[in-house]
Parts: structure tokens; sequence; C-alpha cells
């Protein structure tokens, strides 16, 4: 009994897929990536002055984060400032928080 099978010709069709992924990936690698914007004294501590205020009257704050080339909003209540392991605890939800390093705040904006 012989085996009737194709061999080879029957997976060089689908040959193209891996090569078609990879030319995708690294079409749409980087499209929508943005370096980190440099801040100077001034700006960085008006971010401070923003944080304090929204704390100090327990305002909402909408933070602007960077990470990994992308911004994201965060919007909640300045729980707590660390300044041992600088990072901010944003409350997002009632007894939900988040874990914000000072490096990467890159915008804040007081919410009334």
């Amino acid at each position: 009994m012989t085996i009737r099978d194709r061999g080879k010709m029957k997976w060089q069709s689908a040959s193209f897929i891996p090569l078609a992924f990879e030319m995708t990936s690294e079409m749409f690698k980087d499209q929508a990536r943005t370096p980190k914007p440099l801040l100077d004294e001034n700006q960085i501590e008006e971010l401070d002055l923003r944080i304090a205020y929204a704390t100090e009257y327990n305002h909402a704050v909408k933070l602007t984060v960077w990470g990994d080339g992308f911004n994201h909003d965060i919007t909640g209540r300045v729980h707590y400032v660390d300044p041992i392991t600088h990072e901010l605890r944003i409350e997002v939800k009632p007894r939900e928080f988040e874990r914000v390093a000072f490096d990467s705040v890159v915008g804040v904006k007081v919410l009334n």
C-alpha cells in the first residue's frame, strides 16, 4: 500500500503566512509610539503644585502618563504622595488604587 500524499506541494501555498505576519507587524510597530516629552524644572514644579493643590482640597485629577511609547490618562483623586518610592497613589474607584511613578507623569489637570 502506498501513501498518496502531495508532500511539500501541499504546504507551499501556506509558507508565506509567517512572512506576512512579520511584515505586518513591522509596518505597524512604531506607528503610534511617541518619545517621552522632556520637562524642564518649571514644568515639573507646576505639575507638583497642581498635585499638591488637588491633594489639599480633595479635587480629582486627570494625569497624563507616559509608558513604553504611549500616553494614557488616569482620572481619580490623589490619595497619597510617597516621597520614598517616588510614587503617587491615585484612587480611581472607591477603594481601588493605582500607583504611578513621578517620572512617568507628563501632564496634570485638576478637575472640579
